[in-house]
C-alpha cells in the first residue's frame, strides 16, 4: 500500500528550477531512499511532502491528505528532522521533549523516547552540550513524539563521525521496527545501500531510477574483476574463453567479464587443478550505479 503518492511534482525559485517532473510512491513499511548529490532537489521535494513548501505544479498525497489543504491533519501523522532544525541551545533535552509533546493530542510517552534513543543519561543536558549524534538522535526523537505514521529524515547523519554514524544507522532501523514509514534523504552511497528498501535517485530535480539497491547496481552494472594468483602455471588460452584476461608482473591475473565470468573462471580453473590465491572480486556498488545514471555536471 501507498503512504506517499507524489506525479509530477514541480517548483521553481525564480528562474531556477529546483525540482522538475518528480514522481515516486513509498509503501507502507518500507525505508524508502531518497538519494543524490547536493543541490539534487532532494529536501525541497521532501519539504513539500512535509506540508512545509508550496508546489508549483503537480500532485502529492501522503496517507490521501494534501499537503497544501490538509496542513493540520498532514502535521498529526507526518514527523519531520530537517537539515536545518535547530533547538534553542539553552532548553534542556527533556524540556524540548515534554515542549513538542504537548502539540499533540496523543503523543508518544518522552521518557520512552529517550530511552529508545540512548538519551536517558542526558536528559538534563541543554541541547548546546550534546555531541553531534546525540543532537542528531533528540531531532529524531523529536520527529517521533507525535506517534506519526511517517517520518522523514533529511540528511541525518551529514557531520557525524564513523561511529555516531553507525549508531544513527541502527536508531533508524528502530524506528521502522515500530511500524513507522521512513523517508530517508541522503547523498551517502554506504547509507543508502545499508538502510534503504528501496532508491529515489535524483539529480538536477529530476527522477532518474528507481529500485532496491540490488536492482539500481544491476541498471547500470558494469564488468565484475576477478584477481587472484594461480597455484599453477594456467594454459594457454583457458581462461581467454570466458574472459578477458590481462596478466601484471607479479604474476597476478585479472579476469573481467559480464554476469557469470566469476563461476566461469573459477569452474574452468577446478578443472585444471589450479587453485587461485589471493582472490579478489571487485564488483559494481550503488556508488558506481550513481555515476552512471546521474549525467548532469556537479555546478
Amino acid at each position: 500500500m501507498s503512504v506517499i503518492e507524489v506525479r509530477n511534482l514541480h517548483k521553481e525559485y525564480g528562474s531556477k528550477v529546483a525540482v522538475d517532473d518528480v514522481s515516486l510512491e513509498v509503501h507502507r513499511g518500507e525505508i524508502f531512499g531518497i538519494l543524490g548529490r547536493n543541490g539534487a532537489g532532494k529536501t525541497t521535494t521532501v519539504e513539500i511532502v512535509g506540508g512545509l513548501r508550496d508546489a508549483d505544479g503537480g500532485t502529492v498525497r501522503v496517507l490521501g491528505l494534501d499537503p497544501q489543504r490538509d496542513r493540520t491533519r498532514l502535521r498529526q501523522v507526518v514527523g519531520l528532522q530537517l537539515q536545518e532544525s535547530q533547538v534553542q541551545p539553552k532548553l534542556g533535552v527533556r524540556e524540548a521533549l515534554d515542549l513538542y509533546a504537548s502539540f499533540y493530542p496523543d503523543p508518544a510517552d518522552p521518557a520512552q523516547l529517550l530511552d529508545e534513543l540512548g538519551l536517558t543519561e542526558r536528559a538534563d543536558a541543554r541541547f548546546e552540550q550534546l555531541s553531534g549524534g546525540q543532537k542528531q538522535r533528540l531531532s529524531v526523537a523529536l520527529a517521533l513524539v507525535g506517534n506519526p505514521q511517517v517520518a522523514i529524515l533529511d540528511e541525518l547523519t551529514t557531520g557525524l563521525d564513523p561511529h555516531a554514524r553507525r549508531d544513527t544507522w541502527e536508531v533508524v532501523e528502530r524506528i521502522r521496527d515500530r511500524g513507522v514509514t521512513i523517508v530517508l534523504v541522503t547523498h551517502l552511497m554506504e547509507e543508502a545501500e545499508r538502510l534503504c528498501d528501496r532508491i529515489a535517485l535524483i539529480d538536477a530535480g529530476r527522477v532518474v531510477a528507481t529500485g532496491t539497491p540490488a536492482e539500481l547496481v544491476a541498471r547500470a552494472a558494469s564488468e565484475q574483476v576477478l584477481r587472484f594468483r594461480p597455484s599453477a602455471p594456467v594454459p594457454v588460452g583457458l581462461l581467454e574463453q570466458v574472459a578477458t584476461v590481462s596478466h601484471t608482473d607479479d604474476g597476478t591475473i585479472e579476469a573481467r567479464g559480464h554476469e557469470n565470468v566469476v563461476q566461469d573462471v573459477l569452474v574452468a580453473l577446478a578443472q585444471h587443478g589450479i587453485r587461485p590465491e589471493n582472490l579478489r572480486l571487485e564488483q559494481s556498488s550503488l556508488e558506481d550505479a550513481f555515476v552512471t545514471l546521474t549525467t548532469t555536471p556537479e555546478v
